[in-house]
């Protein structure tokens, strides 16, 4: 499958993105003046557009484009002309990969095939859901279905229809390829050699067009010279879970299975944030004025999860998880359209066809991962739940037994009462332009890469308020863009992501194609008094966006198909979450957190005491992450399933978390992650671990420390998905980590500080 081998998190890729070259701009002021001096990104970030024009910069002169530099893409209706561009090109490229002789050649025209639908599919997938028109996200929205499911068409080579992925004679293709052992070895011998490539350099540091041998740039002889036989492989995967060794009719049964799949998956996952209403009549009325109101009905559409009125909460979860039949339904045959579709192609359990490739490579490893974990976070989790029962029984002597609504409320009391972190005294420390500011020294002196704030042209982007960065390497110069939509406005999803609009990949003229990322925030509007000012989480997750950033910029692999994040998902958060560690050290946040107004720094005491009120009910919150695991593995794992799905939510709530299942609840119905991250939840808590070893490894002592940065690329970023996860874990951390020592790394992080406990008690 040649779209298959993306994670879901990357968001898939490309469009072709703006071939302007990065305009330097040095010197500029602020229009308005702050106590504290930005290096041009950082004063990018802390002003407020003006109409179409920014305060720093202005107007990009030059011909008016589409969305991201496409010129079909300034109206809804060039996403049918650039569809029907891509399919007309695919056709073209699967002839052409038909008929040419096994070589080299073979694998770079398998990636541009890939390269020419991801141009749409991952363009739109973007647009589909950020684009603030209707009209846009509509026209997207058909556009990435069409290209997911290669819309039934005459292929070149076959006289019956079939879908892409299934294409009997492209596999055939390939299979020649992978099956001549001489001609493999040869190509791998080949690679492995310095590779030339020429690069135009636009930084307004290092003007110039240079060799990469010239300049001597190992990083980029590594990425490049990536084996064509595990790429061949990679495409040779895609092609077995799609059941290209089936015979026709199985294959007919996989494709109409696909498109299914897709279907339910989209009606799930709007399903799991539709409302439930209830009569105004049958709440109590002091409770009433915390809901949304529709006529006689009471709009219940979340957990208010940080209400601190008892009942509002219970109310609120007992209403809002309420089974639905509709949903019921659908997830029921999600799951068995999952199951029958793995059973297929060879695979006992949909989850260990999602696991192929992966860190933990089987449903086995992944159980006894979560197994291990609960079992050393088990007396931790029941002295947190302790703890949260004797904080309710204070406030609510009259109600006091610990339910399922409860921990994240009272997980925050105790941490307010006992750290005193009241966000708002941190957010004046934490100006949006001051923590890009922080970001661009961390890049710069962990990699010698600087972000410069550049002018898109008209039409280029989406919102008159999208930032757009161009990212500079010291001697390697431009490599690539990031679109930075990050501030609240109507309509748009309530979520942090990262999007891949374009990998990156070397082209037929030996010209290196640059990747381009959007990272989609929902910050507040800077005002006319005061910058963005953000809150300790919303930095947090700038920095945890960001981290997938510069995955994607600096996995500079030679094929598209495995660049930057695509690669298996317990890998993918790695890069992410080691970032939340650098956001969390007063060495780095001392770099660039001082109070907008006064330009006093945020006082390290503040820094600790913050970094150890995370550790407060931090067991319990694994836990909880932990169950949620469980229960995608069981979902995904043995059909049919022996009971309903509300049952195993049940059993699996009993044993993997404490806190007691709720009658006439059916929080599945909610798990909007069973769409994107089926069978592989655990993702996050793997990730976590080997973001954890690799920290602690290497940069505890010195996170700016400039080697560690380099070989951090070199093992971990610069192969993409283009090398197994295991191998690049290990050639960091110069050892192969067992299972024990993940959940070790997990569990210690909890580990309390008592130095800032001394420090609080003087």
């Amino acid at each position: 499958m040649l779209l298959a081998a993306r994670t879901r998190f990357a968001r898939r890729l490309c469009g072709r993105a703006a071939a302007a070259a990065l305009q330097g701009r040095t010197g500029r002021s602020c229009a308005r003046a702050v106590s504290t001096s930005w290096s041009p990104v950082g004063a990018a970030f802390n002003v407020k557009p003006q109409g179409h024009r920014w305060d720093l910069l202005g107007e990009r002169r030059g011909p008016a484009l589409g969305l991201f530099g496409v010129p079909e893409l300034s109206t809804p209706e060039g996403f049918q002309v650039a569809q029907e561009e891509a399919l007309k090109k695919t056709e073209w490229l699967v002839e052409r990969a038909c008929s040419t002789p096994p070589g080299p050649q073979t694998v770079l025209i398998f990636d541009e095939l890939s390269d020419c639908l991801c141009r749409v599919a991952d363009l739109a997938d973007f647009v589909k859901i950020g684009h603030p028109e209707p009209a846009f996200r509509e026209a997207a929205h058909e556009a990435c279905r069409s290209i997911g499911t290669m819309v039934e068409k005459k292929s070149p080579t076959s006289s019956v229809l079939m879908l892409l992925n299934t294409n009997v004679e492209l596999y055939q293709s390939l299979q020649k390829l992978l099956d001549d052992k001489k001609l493999m070895d040869s190509l791998d011998a080949e690679t492995s050699c310095n590779y030339s490539l020429r690069i135009t350099l636009c930084s307004p540091r290092c003007p110039g067009t240079y060799s990469v041998d010239q300049v001597g740039l190992e990083l980029i002889e590594i990425c490049l010279s990536l084996p064509p036989k595990r790429v061949a492989e990679l495409f040779m995967f895609d092609f077995e879970i799609s059941g290209i060794h089936l015979d026709e009719e199985k294959r007919r049964q996989v494709v109409d299975l696909n498109v299914k799949i897709l279907d339910l998956s989209s009606a799930f996952l709007m399903g799991t944030s539709f409302p439930n209403k209830i009569q105004k009549h049958l709440l109590p009325e002091h409770i009433q004025r915390h809901f949304a109101r529709d006529g006689s009905h009471l709009v219940i559409d979340g957990l208010h999860a940080e209400a601190s009125d008892d009942l509002v909460r219970e109310a609120a979860y007992k209403i809002f998880l309420y089974p639905n039949t509709d949903q019921l339904k659908c997830l029921e045959e999600l799951l068995s359209s999952r199951d029958l579709l793995a059973k297929l192609v060879g695979y006992s359990t949909f989850s260990h066809r999602a696991l192929q490739g992966t860190i933990a490579q089987t449903p086995e490893t992944v159980m006894q991962f979560l197994e291990k974990l609960s079992e050393k976070l088990s007396e931790r989790t029941r002295k947190d739940f302790e703890m949260m029962q004797g904080m309710k029984t204070k406030l609510s002597p009259q109600n006091s037994k610990l339910m399922p609504w409860d921990p994240p409320y009272y997980s925050g009391v105790i941490r307010a009462e006992r750290y005193n972190i009241e966000p708002s005294l941190y957010c004046p420390f934490l100006s949006l332009g001051a923590c890009m500011e922080g970001l661009n020294v961390l890049f710069n002196k962990l990699l010698g890469i600087t972000l410069y704030a550049e002018q898109p042209f008209r039409g280029e982007v989406w919102c008159n308020d999208v930032r757009k960065l161009a990212v500079v390497h010291e001697s390697e110069g431009l490599l690539g863009y990031i679109y930075c939509d990050f501030f609240q406005r109507a309509n748009k999803p309530q979520q942090d992501c990262h999007f891949t609009i374009r990998g990156g990949r070397v082209k037929e003229d030996g010209s290196y194609q640059l990747p381009v990322v959007v990272l989609m925030l929902n910050l507040p509007h800077a005002s006319r008094d005061f910058p963005t000012l953000l809150t300790p989480g919303m930095m947090e997750n700038l920095f945890h966006e960001m981290g997938h950033a510069m995955h994607s910029m600096l996995g500079r692999t030679r094929y598209q198909h495995v660049t930057g994040t695509r690669c298996p998902t317990d890998f993918a958060e790695v890069p992410s979450i080691l970032m939340e560690y650098f956001s969390n050290d007063y060495r780095v946040v001392s770099q660039f957190a001082k109070h907008y107004q006064t330009g006093q720094p945020l006082p390290k005491a503040m820094v600790s005491r913050l970094c150890e009120s995370k550790k407060v009910c931090a067991a319990a919150e694994m836990q909880l992450q932990v169950f949620y695991a469980a229960l995608d593995q069981i979902y995904h794992g043995q059909h049919p399933l022996k009971k309903s799905t509300t049952d195993i939510l049940m059993e699996t709530q009993e044993r993997f978390y404490g806190l007691p299942y709720v009658p006439d609840t059916a929080w599945q119905l909610r798990f909007s992650h069973l769409v994107g991250y089926g069978a592989k939840y655990y993702s996050y808590l793997m990730s976590r671990a080997v973001a954890s070893m690799v920290w602690k490894e290497c940069f505890l002592q010195d996170p700016f420390n400039r080697a560690a940065g380099e070989r951090y690329r070199r093992e971990m970023l610069a192969h993409g998905g283009g090398k197994e996860p295991m191998r690049m874990i290990q050639g960091m951390l110069q050892k192969c980590p067992s299972i024990e020592d993940f959940v070790d790394a997990l569990v210690s992080d909890m580990n309390l500080d008592f130095e800032t406990f001394f420090m609080d008690s003087k």
